[in-house]
């Protein structure tokens, strides 16, 4: 019987994030492309005789709340493995309130541990229904398939898999300010109330305009204008991917982390080394995908 096993849980970008007005029940639909990309935690799960769930870990101090003690909690619900017993080691790469999904993947990767210490495949339907309980992020990280790429509406439930491009060639610029979800839907009600409005391509062409040239694309993130405003840091970062070349530069999710969209590897490089001058957090990345 396998009693461990090591995940990678990679960091997602939105291409494009475009927040719709809150409902009634106060939640929003969203409309965007979620991304993996080649930034990951790296989990260790253990079987464990004893009842429970133990996480370590040393690069970062977690909520008590944390993401995987949820997602814990999720598995024995649905299926009513009330025995089950977990020692988590979480080796945390993705920075946290950076827009990036990192707890969200840590979430979805231990489930798909879960179910490789128990021998199971859990059901499409099941899957929805842990999501559900943990957060609207871990739907696309457990349903976006080998692909790790989605149009995704909804509260973020309704994911639809698309092929994900191999010619987008990446800089992540961590501003080294924190923003909260929470903060950023205030920010955007706020502004919405008084009339400012963020352009966004339809959903219904979210897709083709992802398969045009990244000069091109018309992306926006709804939350941009309002979180530059709260904290120009993140401006400062996107004018200055702008400045090193980038074809098309965004915030991610509710941010702060910031991102460009270069031509080839090498512009993407000569970018980092200048940058990596004025910003600490810079990397380069690359689409990820299972195939």
């Amino acid at each position: 019987m396998m009693t461990e096993v090591c995940v990678n849980a990679p960091a997602k970008i939105n291409i494009g994030l475009h927040v719709l007005p809150g409902r009634v029940n106060g939640f929003h639909t969203i409309e965007s492309i979620f991304q993996t990309v080649t930034l990951f935690d790296t989990l260790v799960v253990r079987a464990s005789e004893k009842k429970g769930c133990i996480v370590e870990c040393e690069d970062m101090k977690l909520p008590s709340d944390n993401t995987i003690l949820s997602s814990y909690n999720a598995f024995r619900s649905v299926t009513g493995m009330d025995d089950f017993g977990v020692h988590v080691v979480l080796e945390k790469r993705i920075p946290s309130g950076g827009g990036l999904g990192g707890g969200s993947s840590d979430a979805a990767a231990c489930i798909r541990a879960f179910e490789v210490l128990n021998k199971i495949t859990l059901s499409v339907r099941q899957l929805e229904d842990i999501a559900s309980k943990i957060g609207s992020d871990v739907f696309f990280f457990l349903l976006c398939g080998a692909e790790g790429c989605a149009v995704v509406t909804g509260r973020g439930e309704i994911v639809k898999p698309i092929h994900a491009r191999d010619d987008l060639f990446m800089l992540l610029v961590f501003p080294g300010v924190h923003s909260s979800t929470r903060e950023a839907y205030a920010l955007f009600d706020e502004g919405f109330a008084a009339g400012k409005i963020v352009p966004c391509p339809d959903y219904a062409d979210l897709e083709t305009v992802y398969k045009t040239p990244a000069s091109s694309w018309n992306f926006a993130n709804s939350f941009t204008p309002f979180l530059v405003s709260r904290f120009p840091e993140i401006g400062f970062a996107l004018d200055d991917l702008r400045r090193e070349g980038a074809l098309f530069v965004e915030m991610s999710g509710s941010g702060s982390t910031v991102y460009g969209v270069f031509a080839s590897e090498a512009d993407a490089e000569s970018a980092r080394s200048a940058l990596a001058l004025r910003w600490k957090g810079i990397l380069a990345v690359r689409p990820f995908h299972c195939r």
